[in-house]
């Protein structure tokens, strides 16, 4: 099993490259944020204590987003794996990640961040903002604070994964068939030759 920790600042082409890397090696993408929506939708208990603190103002706390994650762990046991889109953003969740997967004796192989200077940010998603029809897409300001935010949370976790020499940094300015290609060079150096290409795996267990 694969598993990705994939993370860059806003208007960095996350969005885009998850969707590119899903498709190449099979995965599911868990978005903390998608979860959260999701669990509530369906009334699930976690779905009800979350809506229960953000209704009284307060954060959902960790075990109740790893809580989420398990059952997704659970309910798609046949993927290939899985990419985490902006999760863990602490030491103390990527230490419970960490033991999460272990019970399910997998891993994170990788946490990848796409690195794009804040000049560049800004023009993108003010670009953005003219579609997205999103107010924090049009104000200069709260998008260098997003990014000033992004960039203070995502250093205390790199440092983690680093330890553990599963960080990487790719530079998300340029074509994105490039930046793609960068980005499974490095997944690749971090599974078995044999599963590096969802297609190819397939194409073997029915040869």
């Amino acid at each position: 099993m694969l598993n990705i920790v994939l993370f860059g600042p806003p208007g960095a082409g996350k969005g885009t490259q998850s969707q590119k890397l899903i498709q190449r090696y099979g995965l599911v993408h868990l978005s903390t944020g998608d979860l959260l929506r999701s669990q509530i939708a369906q009334g699930t208990e976690l779905g009800l204590t979350a809506k229960k603190l953000m209704d009284a103002g307060e954060l959902v706390p960790d075990e109740v987003v790893i809580g989420m994650i398990e059952s997704q762990l659970a309910g798609n046991k046949n993927a290939g794996g899985f990419i985490f889109d902006g999760f863990p953003r602490t030491i103390p969740q990527a230490e419970a990640l960490d033991a999460l997967m272990q019970r399910y004796d997998t891993g994170i192989n990788c946490m990848i961040a796409l690195e794009v200077t804040e000049d560049e940010l800004v023009k993108r998603l003010l670009e953005r903002g003219k579609t997205s029809g999103r107010p924090d897409d049009q104000n200069e300001e709260l998008i260098r604070r997003r990014v000033v935010e992004y960039n203070t949370k995502t250093a205390q976790v790199a440092s983690y994964y680093a330890e553990q020499e599963k960080f990487h940094s790719v530079y998300g300015i340029g074509d994105i068939e490039d930046i793609f290609g960068q980005l499974c060079g490095l997944i690749d150096r971090h599974q078995p030759a044999t599963v590096t290409d969802g297609s190819k795996a397939a194409d073997e267990v029915k040869a």
